[in-house]
């Protein structure tokens, strides 16, 4: 009998029951079991940390150059707490807003000389005058925005202003755009409103510059010009036909006055409400408030261009108020000059037609709709709406706003209008929006 004792086991050397015994465990690098699995696991744990880091990084920097070009458009603006300041004194007498939600906001374009790029257009006398003001009124529902020339050769009765010097002008009847000579920005609101009854909610002044800048921020507008244009004046020479402008250029022709039409301020404030429309159109067809890269240049060219109230005068404000607009349908921007024609006294001032100029002031109060059409004032019918309207202006209008081309009354009282029976859905009600002279966002393309 053989002492097997301490020998050991293996394949050459069986068990006592010559059964093979299972081989010893290993283990593979990584399973953290060894020195070579625990510094993978190390340099994993590493590889990760750098990544987190970096990510954070990336974020946080990338917050910071957001919050930078936030600051730098916040700053860009100007607070106009002037204006503020003199608009308090006065409120009492101040129209009082109809419709919630409504919104009211005078533009001001601003012929000053003072500042960068403004000198070259002429001499700075210390004064200056609106170039163009233009009373925009957004719908309660946001659903249309109507923008309203107002003359600036207008004869309207101007309030007793407060002058940059401290000193008061005299309550007095005078042409328009001294309103903003006399008294700025408040003068020029005070005066709107006592001429319109609307309340102004917000106001924004842009000068040579800012405009400029505006235009370029979005590569150009295109316009359609029947003839070409040789303005020395306005430094402008532009051949007919479809012509994208640049800065430089649109300032010119907005401004240009006497070489082209027939050399008259309706002749140019109808192709300022045409530019200013191609320009909505050009902004909104080319995505430019859903385009962080083409948003940033068109915000930073006009922030660093406007004066503006308060309430507007930072970049949440101006993007409060953009939010609400980007929606409106381009053929629900609509552009028009207040009803007027030749002072009876001086042929070289304007007066308001009346009663079109209140009818059409009516409406923008009452955020009540109405239309416009590029036809001549005396063939488009001003007023459709039947008699007994709202605030009393029903009656208000001649004979002749009330007939069509063919001398035939273009709406009657029928019982269409006069019964009592009131329809289930409000909306329902007949109420034909009056018509004037101008044109839409979506009618200035070139064909």
């Amino acid at each position: 009998m053989t002492d097997t004792a301490g020998t050991p086991s293996g394949p050459e050397h069986p068990d006592q029951e010559g059964a093979t015994p299972e081989p010893k465990a290993t283990y593979a690098p990584g399973a953290g079991s060894t020195p070579t699995g625990a510094g993978v696991a190390r340099r994993r744990r590493r590889w990760l940390r750098w990544t987190a880091i970096g990510v954070a990084t990336v974020v946080l920097g990338t917050a910071g150059i957001g919050w930078a070009l936030y600051n730098k458009l916040d700053r860009n603006i100007t607070k106009d707490t002037d204006a503020a300041a003199e608009l308090a004194r006065y409120d009492k007498e101040r129209p009082t807003a109809l419709v919630h939600g409504a919104q009211n906001i005078l533009l001001i374009g601003s012929d000053t000389r003072a500042g960068p790029g403004n000198k070259k257009y002429g001499r700075d006398r210390g004064t200056q005058r609106s170039d163009t003001t233009i009373l925009l009124h957004l719908a309660a529902d946001r659903q249309s925005a109507t923008a309203v020339s107002i003359p600036r050769d207008v004869m309207v009765d101007l309030p007793s202003c407060r002058r940059p010097d401290g000193s008061r002008t005299r309550a007095q009847f005078a042409q328009f755009n001294f309103a903003y000579e006399f008294g700025g920005t408040a003068c020029t609101i005070r005066t709107v409103e006592k001429m319109t009854k609307i309340r102004v909610d917000h106001h924004m002044v842009v000068d040579f510059a800012g405009f400029k800048d505006m235009v370029e921020a979005v590569d150009g507008v295109q316009v359609c010009l029947k003839a070409p244009i040789n303005d020395a004046d306005a430094h402008l020479k532009i051949a007919a036909g479809k012509q994208t402008l640049n800065g430089e250029q649109a300032l010119g022709y907005v401004r240009a006055r006497k070489s082209i039409g027939d050399g008259s301020d309706t002749d140019r404030m109808d192709r300022q409400q045409q530019f200013l429309a191609a320009l909505v159109n050009k902004v909104q067809s080319n995505d430019v408030l859903l385009n962080p890269g083409k948003l940033y240049p068109v915000l930073d060219a006009a922030t660093s261009s406007l004066t503006t109230d308060p309430a507007l005068a930072s970049l949440r404000g101006l993007y409060e108020l953009v939010r609400g607009m980007r929606n409106i349908p381009t053929e629900q921007v609509q552009f028009l000059t207040a009803p007027r024609r030749s002072y009876v006294y001086d042929a070289n001032r304007d007066e308001l037609v009346e009663p079109a100029a209140e009818e059409l002031f009516s409406r923008l109060r009452t955020d009540t709709p109405l239309q416009v059409t590029r036809e001549e004032p005396d063939a488009a019918v001003r007023d459709k709406r039947p008699q007994g309207g709202h605030d009393g202006s029903g009656d208000s209008s001649d004979a002749e706003d009330h007939q069509d081309s063919d001398g035939s009354d273009e709406y009657d009282d029928s019982d269409e209008y006069g019964s009592d029976e009131k329809p289930d859905d409000p909306s329902q009600t007949p109420s034909p929006a009056p018509t004037f002279r101008g044109n839409t966002a979506a009618g200035t393309t070139c064909e």
